[in-house]
């Protein structure tokens, strides 16, 4: 493997925040980089010669330092002191009442700040949630973005003029996407370089996954049906999904099949979108539509990791990736990510939905030489007056007027530097 760094946008903030006193909690999906990133933290922090003491709940020597909240201080004491230091856990998912454990230290006041990761939110969110208030902060770490990819890929020679270099070297640009789409921002998928590399990497993360964290959630050593959801929901991007067919291709009921679906969406394999409506006998209110935290996972479910080339597989990815980008740049805003269906066939792919302002956006994986606006924004301003409309298209950046509303076309490109205020 290239010994190769990848920064992530989530350092800064982190870093930054090391003044603070509350417990940091980095989570998210497994072999999405946390571990890496807190042993960064930890190297510029002995660089500038302060005490640092990284631990891990996945290495056998370090679990029995974790037996009571008195051994890990000791052995916090023994190798930073009594002073100043910085306390990195790593896997605190494994630890039972994570929340009660770590409270009960937060709350003697010790001069040591925590930084604390886990993979998936399940453990996680249950037991810090009601334990950890005004104790914590939380930090979700996903797989590298489009945005840090291309960085990434570019050598960060581009870092303060992405927008110029993607606009000039459309091509290059072009192609980069192209292998965005087709493997997705796993780090230890994107630091290889040969492609039976990549697919071994996925298909170890993808195991690792089911193995380490679906079956201990689950309690059970039989994942099939999990894994079989997880794949036929790949397939289901932007589609609207019916729990009584899916339970019944399955073979479990319904119930089990909820319960398959939060896990899922609780260890940032998907996410689940609901319908935007006001209008209960006209418009879908209760089915939701899934999308995938990683382009490349997603496509490793479907036999299609590295080889998209059917234009509908093209346009789910692309479809997918809108929503992380949208997704990212409204995180810390008061709004929410929908879709809206009427009962009649009109829809729009992404409602932004906050509780002053309205956004809609198509997603089209389309050339345009001229703008065309989708038939469905006319009933969907009609009804609902949004603030801005979208249409996020492979080549075309123009703006339009209808129905007195601005409707503005725009690339993947234009869409990582556009400001999205709700």
């Amino acid at each position: 493997m290239i010994e190769k760094h990848i920064k992530r946008d989530l350092y800064q903030e982190l870093w930054q925040d090391l003044g603070r006193k509350e417990i940091a909690f980095v989570i998210g999906p497994r072999q999405s980089g946390k571990t890496t990133l807190m042993k960064k933290i930890q190297g510029e922090l002995d660089k500038k010669n302060e005490k640092t003491l990284f631990m891990s709940l996945d290495f056998e020597y370090d679990k029995e330092f974790f037996a009571s909240q008195q051994t890990l201080l000791k052995k916090i004491e023994l190798e930073i002191g009594r002073n100043r230091g910085f306390v990195f856990i790593d896997e605190i998912q494994r630890k039972e009442d994570a929340g009660l454990f770590l409270k009960g230290i937060y709350d003697l006041g010790l001069p040591y700040k925590f930084t604390v990761s886990g993979s998936g939110s399940v453990d996680l969110k249950a037991k810090i949630k009601e334990s950890m208030v005004g104790r914590k902060r939380v930090y979700e770490l996903y797989p590298v973005s489009l945005k840090e990819f291309l960085n990434f890929k570019t050598d960060y020679k581009y870092e303060d003029s992405l927008p110029e270099f993607l606009s000039l070297e459309r091509p290059r640009a072009d192609q980069l996407l192209l292998e965005y789409l087709n493997f997705g921002g796993y780090p230890r998928v994107l630091l290889e370089t040969e492609l039976k590399e990549k697919v071994r990497m996925i298909d170890e993360i993808y195991q690792g996954y089911i193995e380490k964290d679906i079956a201990y959630l689950l309690k059970v050593e039989k994942t099939e049906a999990f894994g079989l959801l997880v794949k036929v929901l790949a397939d289901q991007i932007g589609k609207i999904l019916n729990y009584s067919e899916l339970s019944n291709t399955l073979g479990i009921s319904l119930a089990t099949l909820k319960n398959y679906l939060w896990y899922a969406e609780n260890t940032y394999i998907l996410q689940r979108l609901t319908p935007f409506y006001k209008n209960i006998r006209n418009e879908i209110s209760k089915s939701p539509t899934v999308y995938f935290s990683d382009p490349g996972l997603r496509n490793y479910m479907l036999g299609i990791f590295g080889s998209l080339s059917r234009p509908d597989d093209l346009g789910f990815a692309f479809q997918n990736l809108v929503f992380l980008i949208l997704k990212e740049k409204i995180r810390f805003q008061n709004a929410k990510i929908h879709f809206w269906r009427t009962k009649s066939g009109a829809e729009i792919d992404f409602v932004i939905d906050s509780a002053r302002k309205i956004i809609s956006v198509e997603i089209k994986y389309s050339e345009f030489t001229k703008p065309v606006v989708p038939r469905s924004f006319y009933a969907f301003i009609d009804k609902y007056a949004p603030e801005k409309c979208m249409v996020v298209n492979k080549n075309l950046k123009t703006a339009i007027e209808i129905k007195d509303r601005e409707v503005l076309f725009l690339t993947v490109w234009d869409l990582l530097s556009e400001e999205i205020n709700v």
